[in-house]
């Protein structure tokens, strides 16, 4: 199994060997036994060991010392929880940006922050077409656009400096300095409109996803060509329209808006 993939000089034979270990426990066998564990993967009984014993020392296994059975720890869920959580906000964001899409005619996405840029893990094209770099997976820089900017304006100046210090702030956009004096005027508004400065040709607003806490954990724009009409859309209604919707896909995540 995992121990074949020796061909490879870029995969580290370790993480491999845990991850094929996490792999065996199913629905149907949540306990095995380090005989049970070392026979599957077709390796020692030690090897098995040292590989069970580093996972149960992650919180990933647990281990039964009446039974010597070993099952999954809750370091499995932490390790998942990311993902989980945002397919839980796409699937609950998705019809209200199909709806606000049939309402406004323009391109709507979903983003998160992944260190210092914005992923985006949802696309809703619009009827017209547009010529927006953006796909789903794409990771733009979160300085340089409309919902990289919303995410931004969450943190602290702490957490900020503190992502961005590494990083150096190379690339488009704004400086650290600049970054951190954007994001505190970008927290006192309820939604970010670029007209190509990121993406020329490009009009885009965006607005936060807040949960049960109140904390950003997502965002929403909306894109289109950029042209005297698009540019005096994006300040009035449409505006509107895109944060009522962020509003209510927030409210659907738990979020009191009423309390806030």
């Amino acid at each position: 199994m995992t121990e074949n993939r020796n061909d490879d000089r870029y995969l580290v034979p370790g993480l491999m060997r845990g991850l094929g270990v996490l792999k065996l426990f199913t629905p149907d066998r949540s306990a095995l036994s380090l005989s049970d564990i070392a026979a599957a993967l077709g390796i020692t009984r030690s090897a098995a060991f040292r590989t069970v014993y580093t996972l149960n020392e992650a919180g990933c296994l647990l281990h039964d010392q009446r039974s010597q059975l070993y099952s999954l720890g809750p370091g499995v869920l932490r390790l998942t929880y990311g993902y989980v959580a945002t397919r839980e906000v796409v699937e609950i964001a998705q019809p209200e940006l199909e709806r606000m899409r049939d309402r406004i005619g323009w391109s709507a996405h979903l983003g998160v922050l992944e260190g210092t840029s914005v992923l985006y893990v949802l696309r809703v094209p619009g009827p017209q077409r547009d010529t927006s770099i953006v796909q789903v997976g794409s990771r733009l820089p979160a300085r340089a656009t409309t919902m990289g900017r919303v995410l931004l304006a969450d943190l602290s100046e702490e957490e900020l400096v503190a992502l961005f210090r590494s990083d150096g702030a190379r690339g488009k956009g704004p400086s650290l300095p600049g970054i951190v004096k954007q994001a505190a005027e970008d927290a006192h508004s309820q939604s970010v409109v670029h007209t190509g400065d990121f993406e020329a040709g490009i009009v885009s607003a965006a607005a936060p996803l807040r949960d049960m806490t109140g904390r950003v954990i997502a965002a929403i724009n909306v894109t289109a060509p950029q042209s005297s009409e698009t540019q005096r859309m994006v300040s009035g209604a449409l505006r509107d329209d895109l944060i009522a919707t962020a509003r209510r896909i927030s409210t659907l995540l738990g979020w009191d808006g009423a309390a806030a």
